[in-house]
Parts: structure tokens; sequence; C-alpha cells
């Protein structure tokens, strides 16, 4: 259902992109705004980050093979560390670009009107395709902020969706203010202004986004509750004494690698090795994404500890 719900933001966000950004170019061309260009180039930015989500979860769901015997969900991350450096660079430094163009040859304005129109109706369409991102985020993200939610979330889709719509229509309120000052003035500084304000705020959005990504690509452990869940199953189980110690990766977005050592108070093999198969069995039921689990018995040779800590709940 994440899954589901990621896709239908990214092809939301995709289609109303593509209209956007021809709406943007021509109203660039007529009107000669540089914040209007550089936004029809954020559309473009945006729609190819889209499409390279899309790729990205496409070839993530690939079976597993002899060379990557743990699968292609990774890519994912992959394709969405992509979509912030197309950020960045086609999104952010070409808006800096312009900004430095009109600021230093500041040109009137011509047909401010189309810019405005087509900067109204843009809103309205990146409002649309904000509020099915923020629908489907709602789903998965509990109670917790937006804040909190961007850096939990081990789906990528969804947060660069958020941020990207987000900041488009930041962008936009930017955009239109700088053609409004111009016209009000007379003076095509304030557009180059502008311009600078948006690619400012599109390298803010791609680090961002890169340092989210980048931390899912080196590999995040289980959520702090999942992780805890697991415990529960381990610990549920009879023959189990102890965790001796937890280890958890995504593997991507909904596959959760499971390594433990577990104190098991059986000696003969075949208790042992019943004991192991109840606990991975108890441990999927209570997490479906725990898709590879290692499960090693040993000896307890401390004392039973008492606590959070001593169970094993850190990483």
């Amino acid at each position: 259902m994440a899954a589901e719900g990621s896709t239908k933001a990214v092809v939301t966000a995709l289609a109303a992109n593509l209209g956007i950004a021809v709406s943007k170019f021509v109203a660039a061309g007529i009107t000669g705004s540089a914040s209007m260009l550089a936004e029809g180039v954020h559309s473009v930015a945006d729609s190819t980050n889209q499409a390279l989500l899309l790729v990205g979860g496409k070839r993530a769901r690939r079976a597993p093979s002899t060379l990557h015997p743990f699968g292609y969900a990774r890519e994912r991350y992959i394709y969405a560390f992509l979509v912030a450096i197309i950020l960045f660079t086609l999104g952010g430094l070409y808006a800096l670009y312009e900004s430095y163009h009109k600021i230093t040859h500041p040109q009137e304005l011509t047909s401010p009107l189309v810019a405005v129109v087509v900067l109204l109706i843009a809103m309205g369409l990146e409002g649309y395709a904000l509020r099915t991102a923020v629908k489907e985020a709602n789903r998965t993200r509990g109670g917790g902020g937006w804040v909190s939610f961007v850096r939990r979330a081990r789906a990528p889709e969804l947060p660069v969706i958020l941020l990207e719509d987000a900041g488009a229509l930041l962008g936009l309120v930017l955009a239109l203010l700088g053609v409004g000052l111009s016209v009000l003035t007379g003076n095509g500084i304030f557009d180059g202004i502008a311009t600078g304000c948006i690619g400012i705020l599109l390298v803010t959005i791609a680090v961002i986004l890169a340092t989210e990504i980048k931390s899912l690509l080196i590999g995040e452990a289980a959520l702090p509750e999942e992780v805890t869940a697991i415990h529960t199953a381990l610990l549920s189980t009879p023959g189990v004494d102890r965790v001796i110690h937890l280890r958890t990766m995504h593997l991507g977005p909904e596959e959760l690698l499971v390594a433990a050592k577990i104190a098991a108070a059986a000696d003969d093999g075949a208790t042992i090795a019943a004991t192991i198969d109840d606990a991975e069995a108890r441990l999927r039921r209570a997490l479906p994404t725990a898709k590879v689990v290692y499960l090693e018995p040993d000896i307890d040779r401390q004392p039973t500890p008492t606590g959070a800590a001593a169970n094993g709940l850190g990483h």
C-alpha cells in the first residue's frame, strides 16, 4: 500500500509538472521574465526527477540474482539521489546563473499579465499535486511532524515529492512577487532577485534530500518501534532467554535485514532448531518487512540484565 501511494503521488506530480513546464516556457518567451524561465527549468527538473523515481521503483522490483542475492530494492535510493543532483544542478545552479545575468543586465518585462496568469494556474496545479502527496504521506507518517516524517521515512519517493512540490509552490510565489515588483517599479532587477531566491531555495532542498538519501544508501537501521517489536517477538518465544545483540538494516524501503544472537535455554540441537524456527516465525508475523532474518543461538554467559539498553535495543 505504501508503494502504491508513493507511485500515485509521483504520477500526479509528473502530470502536473509537464503541463506547467510548457506554459512557463511559453510565458517566459513572451514576457522575457528570468524568474519565469527559472521556474520553467525547475519544472523540467521536477518532471525528470519524477520519471527517475518511477524508473527506480520499477527496477527495484527485479528478482534477486546470483550477483545481487539481496535483490535490487536499494535502486530506489540511488535514483532518488540522482533526483537531488538534478535538482541542485539543473534547477538551483541554473536559476542562480539566470539571477546573476538579470541583476547585472535588468530588462523591462513585456506582457506581464501572461506571466501572472500562468503563475496562478501553475500554483493551482502544484497545490493539487502537493495535496495528493500530503494525503498519501498522512497514511504512513502517524502522529509525527513533517520534519520527522522526512527524516524517518525509509521510502524515498514521498519525502522527495513533498519537498519538491512544497519548494515549487514557494518558488511560484517568489516568481509572482518578482514579476509584480518589476511591473510596479518598472525595474527588472526585482525579477532577477526573485530568480536568485528560487535558486537558493532549490539548492537548499537538494542538499536536504541528498543528505537524507545518502544516509539511506549507507544503510539505516529499523525504526525504534520496529526494534521494540523485534525484541518482543523474540522474547515471547519459549526457550529464548535473552536477546544478546541485534543488528538491523534496510535493504530497501520495505525490506529489512534482521540479524540477532539469542540466548537459547535448550541444550540439544533439535530443540534449539525448533526454538529458532518458532522465533523467526513470530518475528515475521510481528514485522512483515523483515524479509531476511538470521538468528544465531548462543549460551548466555552473562547474568540476565535489566533495562532496555541491556536488552540490546541499541544498535
